[in-house]
């Protein structure tokens, strides 16, 4: 039972990964887009994208906390307890990103539209890489069981920096790939190039990235490195790679829609190594699975509720998303920054 619930903890975090991931790296794109005028039509397919689905993506980070404080107490308490500082600036990043992104949709002047999307912005970027560090902290076996406290050393060190450095760059190629579908469904062809030629080279630099960090492991967290080069967890990696290259060569030839499902697989392969790596450890060098669980009776209440529930969520969330990827939720595309445009002499005054 113990590993049944590790197993959907495991499952909400590719979830969340492959879906808010995106959400996160659409804030890159924005942060990067450029000014008002050159970088509207950008953050307009960004509005568009995130809109019918970013809500719905954030269920996934509610699932994992569930299960995890239910089927493993101990650890729970001593995740949160150790890495308080840098899961309480993701939590304020989530509140923050949310708050930014529907109210720059309402923003009554160009000024507040550039300061919520600033806002916006900003925690998309910052959010990931302090989650990507809480994780860094967890499975380099930073997280004292027996004498848990808030440590820096334990989320700024070098694997929990290359971690976050990694979650930012992935969330920034899962968006690319996405948005380029997106805007191909829009027939918006200028921001189909765009965005083909941000996946083609977020995709580079986050393989690259990934590759540095295999090596940032091998010194600073030595188990997890021997972990992920051999058994099952060098497995992984090999099939994260796989899927990376069959991403960028649909990308390449512009064939986005089964682009996102390798993106996806790419992603949730590197968090399958992370799991076998760790295993049976559930915290590295600290505790085991068995001993961090929970008693059976909790477990197997926990499983039957879980499977219950996702009688209801998954059937609901595939609705969503093929509604989505039919463009039957889609909204009319404009760019961010022409409501604040002045009027031509050939436009009329909606008023």
């Amino acid at each position: 039972m113990a590993e049944i619930c590790l197993g959907l903890i495991v499952l909400g975090l590719t979830a969340y990964a492959v879906l808010g991931g995106a959400d996160f790296g659409s804030g890159f794109w924005d942060l990067t887009a450029g000014g008002d005028a050159r970088g509207g039509r950008v953050r307009g397919m960004v509005q568009r994208s995130m809109s019918p689905v970013w809500e719905a993506n954030h269920v996934w980070l509610i699932f994992v906390l569930v299960i995890t404080w239910t089927a493993f107490p101990v650890a729970f308490g001593a995740i949160f307890e150790t890495l308080a500082v840098p899961l309480f600036l993701a939590a304020l990043g989530i509140i923050m990103r949310g708050t930014a992104f529907v109210l720059r949709g309402q923003a009554a002047t160009m000024n507040e539209a550039r300061f919520l999307g600033a806002g916006f912005a900003i925690s998309s970027v910052l959010l990931p890489f302090f989650l990507g560090a809480a994780l860094g902290g967890v499975v380099s076996g930073r997280v004292d069981v027996d004498a848990p406290a808030a440590s820096a050393d334990a989320w700024l060190n070098e694997t929990s920096i290359a971690i976050g450095i990694l979650a930012v760059l992935t969330g920034a190629y899962l968006s690319a790939v996405y948005m380029a579908g997106d805007a191909r469904r829009a027939g918006l062809p200028d921001l189909v190039k765009a965005f083909r030629a941000r996946a083609l080279g977020a995709g580079a630099v986050t393989g690259a990235a990934a590759a540095g960090a295999l090596l940032v492991l091998r010194s600073d967290a030595r188990p997890l490195f021997d972990g992920l080069t051999s058994g099952s967890g060098l497995v992984a990696v090999i099939v994260s790679a796989l899927a990376g290259l069959a991403t960028f060569a649909l990308v390449w030839t512009e064939r986005f829609e089964p682009a996102r499902f390798t993106a996806a697989a790419a992603v949730g392969a590197t968090i399958v190594g992370w799991w076998v790596a760790t295993r049976p450890d559930l915290l590295p060098g600290e505790i085991t699975i068995d001993e961090a669980a929970a008693p059976d009776a909790t477990l197997t209440a926990l499983v039957v509720s879980v499977g219950l529930g996702m009688l209801i969520l998954i059937p609901s969330l595939i609705y969503l998303y093929r509604l989505v990827l039919r463009g039957t939720l889609d909204q009319a595309y404009e760019p961010l920054d022409q409501r604040f445009r002045p009027l031509s002499s050939g436009d009329e005054d909606p008023a």
